[in-house]
């Protein structure tokens, strides 16, 4: 499957809000986004308590490691 590109998507549709939004992304759980965020394995950032991630850094960093493979 090609991952979309998201690069020039403007930055309010880009962000994803809360690890539910995440997880949902990324077809897993918020409890496992929380951990992967927790132990820094998967670039998030905070907007006050809210965890968020941007939808190209999540898609780029999937690219990256299809690429090592």
């Amino acid at each position: 499957m090609i991952a979309p590109r998201l690069h020039n998507m403007p930055a309010s549709l880009d962000v994803l809000r809360g690890a539910k939004e995440i997880a949902d992304f990324l077809n897993t759980t918020p409890a496992r986004i929380y951990r992967l965020h927790r132990e820094r394995r998967i670039r998030t950032f905070m907007e006050g308590a809210t965890i968020c991630a941007r939808k190209a850094t999540l898609m780029a960093d999937i690219e990256r490691q299809e690429a090592t493979k």
